[in-house]
């Protein structure tokens, strides 16, 4: 069994790699000169197919099986996993209530602050989509389960290199300078560590919290899949484009997780 400080610095640095990641996926705007709507709405949607089979078999599924094995009995686990669920969700939602943020194509959301330039208002957007995502690997190392959190890391670092790419692009487009938009996006995947230490920090100080807190990561990153990234990606003419993609992500997670884990 990993102890409790492993726990925290494994699920820190996990997630700090992850968010790196984002860093590898900006790197294509000094090789490319532009990106296609398609081909960025495309590599987001695989990204969120990454997400949603992270959140079934590397989070909800080990919520289930912890939550059992403290309570011993399944209805009971459920109630606690579903609870955690609905937690992140409605988390995330209160936070995305109060902080203002753009987005791709959905535009402004969140409190009406006038002030905040725009560019701001989209790193602040990146930022939310982040933390959960790095949460979410720091609590896949719950009760030492070493090659869950792999799994996960692998597949949040696998999903934030085409949200890198679309990152650096968009703020290429409104004229900042590739290295800055590199820079800007790179910064923006340090979110990942500070959500992995946190949630790395919690499974370790409460192993019975653990059921909720599986449950409230994928709750985190199921409302970002449902309502951030599948509304920007599926409301052009390539809709089914982007749900073939998703579906991509989804299998390619899916079978690191069954051969990783």
């Amino acid at each position: 069994m990993t102890s409790d400080i492993s726990i925290v610095w494994l699920g820190t640095l996990a997630s700090l790699f992850a968010g790196l990641a984002t860093g590898l996926g900006a790197l294509a705007i000094f090789l490319v000169r532009t990106v296609s709507h398609q081909f960025r709405d495309g590599m987001l949607a695989a990204a969120a197919g990454v997400m949603l089979a992270a959140s079934f078999f590397s989070l909800l599924l080990p919520g289930l099986e912890y939550g059992e094995q403290i309570t011993g009995q399944a209805w009971s686990s459920a109630l606690i996993v579903i609870f955690g669920v609905l937690s992140g969700a409605f988390a995330l939602l209160f936070v995305h209530q109060k902080l203002p943020h753009q987005h791709f194509e959905l535009g402004r959301e969140g409190a009406d602050i006038s002030y905040i330039r725009g560019i701001w208002l989209f790193i602040i957007a990146i930022t939310l989509h982040n933390f959960p995502e790095g949460m979410a690997v720091g609590v896949g190392f719950a009760g030492g389960d070493v090659n869950n959190g792999y799994v996960l890391a692998t597949g949040i670092g696998l999903q934030n290199i085409p949200e890198g790419l679309a990152v650096a692009f968009s703020l290429l487009a409104i004229d900042y300078s590739r290295f800055k938009a590199f820079g800007i996006a790179l910064l923006t995947g340090l979110a990942e560590p500070l959500g992995g230490l946190f949630g790395a920090t919690l499974v370790s100080l409460a192993e019975p919290l653990m059921p909720w807190t599986l449950g409230f990561a994928a709750g985190a990153m199921l409302f970002i899949i449902s309502n951030e990234i599948i509304p920007e990606t599926h409301h052009q003419q390539w809709k089914i484009m982007s749900t073939f993609c998703l579906l991509g992500g989804f299998v390619v997670m899916m079978f690191l997780d069954a051969t990783l884990g």
